[in-house]
């Protein structure tokens, strides 16, 4: 029997299970705890430990292990109860260490409130307020109740607090969308007991406000502002934030820009002319409609709303210490809870492995609910091994991004990107963490440029420059006291353990020189073996003393700290140790396992136990299900031990396999993700790469997006080792991951990296290769001259290579380039050029673009019967190759011309099989174009419900991927009245179409 698609869980209330529509018996609360613990990690293994904690917190009981397995027996006996004891589990699985719960998507109610939750989003985001409200009341009506109910322990404390503040911040966003629908009536019955028992809550106050005041009841509105005022100066001594003081001025001001008005229904659509393009420009995501909210839109701000980020790392359960550094960095901020008056900079210094970071994370957490506007945090990777520091415009650009910011609304140029990120933090109180930084210079960029925000900066450095310059407080932190480093063992080992061995505990401090990185690995090593006593643990660490290199003072690590790592590298396995060492040659943020096992030289499964056994001895950290990565020490030592134990030989065949397994891999994903287009071609797979395969469009493009971050970091590294074949080849087949999700930043980086490293090597092929791959990622950001100039290049190098194949492609380039330029002579005469040389070689591909290409150029000369006659060959030419996609963008031109022609019907025609076509190949870009050019059709012949319809589509999709189109289909909307003249259409820009 499939219990699986059988079973419902429910955890928005008291938790409670269902086979069918029969209710089943979950025995104690503690069991339940372990069920509801499972079913909260969403199909995600939970390991023993973490499910201990979960039921007992932090003094389990002596037989927790076996208690749990109980709990585990007979959950599985409720929920398989024909299950014969010969036959595996297939609900409740067992995974390595822990368990994990096979739960159907719509069978836990959490999962399915939370699907809603963001579906509302979306359709917010598109427009569409009348089905965000639906969803959100669907949403909330999932509830039964007070999350978890009745459960015991310290997950249910945890877990319902923030449940809790999902519910409630869903209603919040219910309550929003009736406003915007007019309904300020119906919902001030519900926002009246809310704000009464939520009287700091200032969403809920500005809702209430709004409600009455959009009533006729202007004194209530203010009066409900003065009271949550009170109730926030009387708890938290602080004034109501910003937004809701405006808002009150407002309404003492009747203004009448806050009554309500006609919520946007969704739209799409795209501008005239526009073409879903063949290996185009792509964007990223887009903003929520925020045209109910009080206040006017200042023009020079974009028009998404900035996120809130929580982007702080775990907070350390066991932290110990540091009671008077705390009270220096909190004295940094004013007492009564108001926001700073000037940008405050805390530098916390000291050497490697001190807890800068620690204690950096543990304050922020601690002060964090004084910065409504969210956590920033980046590891800036200062002192990386690897000389892999994270540059400044890679942090701005990774703040950019967690703040909402589409990829195609980042500007290019690092002061550009700085000045977007300021304004995005101006009025807003953002606590930014930036850990590891280098020098002043690396951190610079990264500050507000106004009042209200808290920066921590965590470097090895002095940071004096930063002190000097613009007024930060520095803090270098020391050893621990032997108290606190006493603490620090006590809190990890128990303070049995220790009060039965006391010299044994003094002489492992002192050992480890009280530093907290090399207290926490010997601990980790104690704990690991409970039977030892710690005099022997002592005498290990002894042994070792003096064994290793000391590195040469200033913030290196001392020689006990590389003893204690020595001793731990030592303790694991010889394959494993092997590893751990290789990694040091792995220049990226994290690694895969797959990567892993084939920077090693193994098959994957032989890769599971060293990856395993490197992670329980806390020489790696499993950060993320089948992902790894290696604390900033470990990684110089992992470095240095393979610089030490491996030969010059090895070293350099371990890096090519992996930098050998991203390329294969990035070319498994590129049939799936630019499909029939011509491969780029490599060199022969050797035996022992082991390449990943894909089966589906998403999947192929979700591990570009996984590894992105490493396989730029590939890119320069195979620079950087000579390997010059992947160092172009890379970015080559990358090049539809990049188009499709708008990472121009990257496309242009590794494109202009693979050329520099191709000339330097005197690679013709790579040099032509790399030409052309910097002209598609200049031609896509807009550069079309410098993108002219780089193809010009190309143009006479692959003449003299004798590669027609890649010559034909540039001449096709050019013409393209030209024709979104607007130079449609020098479009025409190059795409000409470019079919006659595709017929005589036979490229069937390189026709049909040609082809296309050149029926556009006509179009947008008003030649339609040359144009006609162009696509009519394209459309033969295009089916016969198998070109999809350049099939449905010729369609959608077909569909232009006859609109343009008056031929109403045809164009409609075209249009719709235009559709069918990017839909089938998954061109949601193009869809999202020919949606707006049917638009257009449907307003010219007075269907303007129709037309209506296909621009609200349109625009879901604009919003979806961040598509600049999006705003034009917005305004397009706006300017729609019910009866529709056709003033409403607005010309739109062309399209970026490359061979």
């Amino acid at each position: 029997m499939d219990y699986v698609n059988t079973l419902r869980f429910a955890l928005l209330g008291p938790v409670r299970a269902w086979r069918g529509e029969r209710e089943l018996d979950l025995g104690s609360p503690q069991q339940r705890v372990v069920l509801a613990a499972l079913l909260l990690r969403h199909g995600r293994p939970l390991p023993l430990g973490e499910l201990i904690d979960a039921v007992w917190g932090e003094e389990p009981p002596a037989a927790a292990v076996s208690v749990l397995r109980t709990y585990v027996s007979r959950l599985r006996k409720v929920l398989e109860p024909d299950r014969g004891p010969a036959r595996q589990p297939r609900v409740l699985l067992s995974v390595g260490d822990g368990y994990l719960l096979r739960v159907r998507d719509d069978g836990l109610d959490l999962a399915v409130f939370q699907r809603r939750v963001a579906e509302a989003k979306k359709a917010r985001a598109a427009g569409d307020v009348s089905s965000a409200a639906d969803l959100l009341r669907a949403a909330l009506d999932g509830w039964r109740g007070a999350a978890l109910t009745g459960l015991p322990g310290p997950l249910a404390e945890t877990v319902c607090s923030w449940l809790d503040e999902e519910w409630l911040t869903a209603l919040e966003a219910r309550l929003d969308a009736d406003l915007a629908l007019g309904r300020h009536h119906e919902v001030i019955a519900e926002l009246l007991p809310l704000t009464a028992g939520h009287p700091l809550r200032e969403e809920l106050c500005r809702l209430l406000m709004l409600a009455l005041y959009r009533s006729g009841r202007q004194a209530e509105a203010l009066a409900a502002y003065r009271g949550t005022r009170d109730a926030l100066v009387a708890e938290l001594g602080v004034e109501p934030g910003v937004s809701l003081q405006e808002l009150h001025d407002r309404i003492l001001a009747a203004d009448p820009a806050l009554m309500p008005h006609r919520a946007r229904s969704p739209a799409p659509a795209a501008p005239e002319g526009a073409r879903p393009s063949v290996p185009a420009a792509v964007t990223g995501a887009a903003a929520p409609d925020s045209a109910d909210r009080p206040g006017p839109a200042d023009p020079q701000e974009p028009r998404f709303q900035p996120a809130r980020p929580a982007q702080l790392p775990a907070d350390l359960s066991t932290f110990a210490g540091r009671s008077s550094e705390l009270d220096r960095v909190g004295d940094l901020l004013p007492p009564d809870g108001s926001p700073p008056s000037a940008v405050v900079i805390s530098a916390i210094g000291g050497m490697g492995g001190i807890g800068k970071s620690t204690l950096a994370v543990h304050w922020a957490h601690r002060i964090a609910d004084r910065f409504p506007g969210g956590q920033l945090y980046i590891n800036l990777r200062g002192f990386d091994p690897t000389g892999s520091a994270v540059t400044p415009d890679e942090a701005v650009r990774s703040f950019l991004d967690a703040l909402g910011v589409p990829p195609m609304r980042i500007p290019a140029g690092l002061d550009a990107q700085v000045a977007l990120y300021r304004s995005l933090l101006a009025r807003r109180r953002v606590l930014i963490l930036l850990d590891n930084a280098r020098d002043a210079e690396q951190v610079r960029p990264l500050l507000p440029g106004s009042p209200g925000c808290l920066v921590i900066v965590t470097s090895r450095n002095r940071l004096t420059g930063l002190v000097a310059g613009e007024g930060a407080h520095p803090l270098t932190l020391d050893q621990l006291t032997r108290a606190e480093a006493h603490d620090l063992l006590a809190l990890r080992l128990g303070t049995d353990r220790l009060a039965a061995e006391p010299q044994a505990a003094d002489e492992i401090i002192t050992r480890c020189g009280r530093l907290p990185l090399a207290l926490a690995i010997v601990a980790a090593h104690a704990r690991a073996h409970p039977g030892f006593p710690l005099s022997a643990i002592a005498d290990e660490v002894n042994d070792s003393h003096g064994s290793l290199d000391a590195f040469a003072g200033g913030d290196d690590i001392t020689t006990d700290v590389r003893a204690v790592f020595s001793w731990s590298y030592k303790a694991v396995s010889a394959p494993a140790a092997r590893l751990f060492r290789l990694l040091g040659l792995h220049a990226g943020p994290d690694i895969s396992a797959p990567a892993a096992a084939a920077l090693a030289g193994l098959p994957p499964r032989e890769a599971r136990g060293p990856l395993a056994e490197l992670t329980r001895a806390h020489l790696l950290t499993e950060h993320f299900p089948g992902r790894y990565t290696l604390h900033d020490l470990l990684r110089v030592y992992a470095a240095e031990r393979v610089r030490v134990e491996e030969t010059r030989q090895e070293r350099d065949l371990a890096l090519g396999r992996l930098l050998t397994w991203y390329l294969h891999t990035a070319d498994a994903a590129y049939p799936h993700i630019t499909p029939n287009r011509r491969r780029i071609p490599l060199e022969p797979q050797p035996q022992d790469c082991r390449p990943l395969e894909f089966t589906t469009h998403e999947r192929a493009l979700d591990w570009c997006e996984t590894e992105r971050s490493n396989l730029i970091v590939a890119v320069h590294q195979a620079a950087q080792a000579g390997q010059t074949g992947i160092a172009w080849r890379l970015p080559a087949v990358l090049w539809g991951f990049f188009y499709l999700r708008s990472h121009l930043h990257d496309w242009l980086d590794t494109a202009r990296t693979g050329l520099a490293a191709a000339r330097d090597a005197r690679d013709r092929e790579g040099e032509a290769q790399g030409l052309c791959d910097t002209a598609a990622a200049l031609r896509n950001g807009g550069r079309f001259e410098e993108a002219v100039e780089h193809l010009r290049q190309a143009l006479v190098l692959s003449r003299e290579l004798g590669d027609r194949a890649t010559w034909t492609s540039v001449i096709a380039n050019l013409g393209d380039a030209y024709l979104h330029a607007g130079r449609l002579r020098e479009a025409v005469e190059y795409a000409r050029r470019g079919l006659a040389l595709d017929r005589i070689v036979g490229n069937v591909w390189g026709e049909g673009i040609a082809l296309c290409n050149l029926g556009d150029a006509y179009q947008r000369m008003g030649r339609y019967d040359e144009a006609l006659d162009c696509l009519q060959q394209a459309l033969v030419v295009l089916r016969a190759g198998g070109n999809r996609w350049v099939e449905g963008v010729t369609l959608d031109i077909l569909g232009t011309i006859n609109h343009r022609l008056g031929r109403h019907g045809e164009s409609v025609d075209h249009y719709r099989r235009a559709l069918a076509t990017h839909r089938d190949i998954g061109n949601r870009w193009g869809e999202g174009h020919t949606l707006g050019h049917l638009g257009d059709v449907h307003l010219d012949g007075g269907e303007t419900e129709a037309a209506r319809e296909s621009w609200r589509h349109a625009l879901a999709i604009f919003a979806e991927f961040g598509h600049p189109d999006a705003e034009q289909v917005r305004e397009r909307l706006d300017r729609l009245p019910d009866d529709g003249p056709a003033d409403a259409r607005t010309p739109q820009a062309a399209p970026r179409r490359t061979a």
